[in-house]
């Protein structure tokens, strides 16, 4: 088994991510910029090169999964000095250290790498065709894969990049600048006004799912490898399904749903090419949204004791 160090190993996609590497019998430390209880666990701001060097210099480690990072498109214009020092200072601190240390890396980017591309978005479509990033969180992600292919050429570092598509599950509490399920699920909970906007595609990956995948790259590392990792193409839906799926669930009509013709500055339809995942790293989501969903509500009901 392996020594992990899971950087934002506190946040949504990391709590679920260390439970399923310690089922598998992996030591896990975390990092994270919030407190922990656990004796494997490191107080640590990833933006800190000096927070981050005692974190390495107490406890070495095998692999590091570096979830770290401001998320969110609007998140990344409202505070766009935060999410620019973690995302770019951060992944470059991180890779100081595996220079140094020789450790190999998982860092997670975004799909929102694809930007205003509209067809197929397979891996390589960003090394043939000229992408466009929508807004500094896409452009931040983007950077920091730049950022790991510079350093295995330049220092040869050994990495594998990741870019999760609309995970949502348990651990993922309500903030106004997550995705639409867990903003949609608050609200119809809460009773308090949305927006749906119409037209748009997307596929919604079930975190359990999402996690067992990332936790398979340790048995398969190809370093210089990069994935989508996202459900079942054919489980492709509407936004608008999704909030009358919530709805329905809850109890609710869609009077407090406001609807509109379309988000701007974002694709309408994401298609995502999801076969390197299933081939290098058995990727077999089993959670289709109409299981999810309702999974995911019972969680936020006990979370906020609704």
């Amino acid at each position: 088994m392996s020594k992990v160090l899971v950087t934002g190993g506190l946040g949504f996609i990391g709590t679920n991510l260390v439970a399923e590497l310690r089922r598998r019998g992996h030591e896990v430390w975390t990092c994270d910029i919030l407190h922990g209880e656990a004796e494997s666990h490191f107080r640590c701001d990833v933006s800190s090169f000096v927070q981050l060097s005692q974190v390495f210099s107490e406890q070495a480690f095998d692999y590091v999964y570096h979830l770290a990072a401001e998320y969110g498109r609007w998140n990344g214009e409202d505070h766009y000095e935060n999410l620019w020092t973690t995302n770019a200072i951060g992944t470059k601190n991180i890779l100081r250290l595996q220079e140094k240390y020789q450790f190999r890396l998982i860092f997670f980017s975004s799909a929102e790498v694809y930007g205003d591309y509209e067809g197929i978005m397979d891996e390589d479509v960003l090394d043939r065709i000229p992408i466009k990033q929508m807004n500094d969180y896409a452009l931040s992600k983007w950077v920091g894969e730049l950022q790991v292919l510079n350093s295995a050429l330049m220092f040869g570092t050994e990495s594998v990049r990741v870019r999760p598509v609309n995970a949502y599950g348990p651990f993922e509490y309500y903030s106004p600048y997550r995705g639409v399920i867990p903003i949609f699920v608050y609200r119809a909970l809460t009773g308090k006004p949305y927006t749906v906007y119409l037209g748009h595609i997307r596929i919604f990956d079930y975190v359990e799912d999402t996690c067992r995948t990332f936790a398979n790259i340790l048995d398969n590392f190809i370093p210089g490898a990069v994935y989508n990792v996202g459900s079942r193409e054919e489980w492709k839906t509407d936004i608008k399904y999704v909030s009358d799926l919530i709805l329905d669930y809850v109890g609710h009509d869609d009077s407090l749903v406001e609807y509109k013709n379309g988000e701007p500055f974002t694709t309408r339809t994401k298609q995502i090419d999801f076969s390197k995942a299933r081939r290098d790293l058995k990727h077999d989501p089993q959670v289709p949204i109409e299981d999810g969903v309702p999974r995911y509500i019972e969680w936020m009901k006990k979370a906020y004791h609704l």
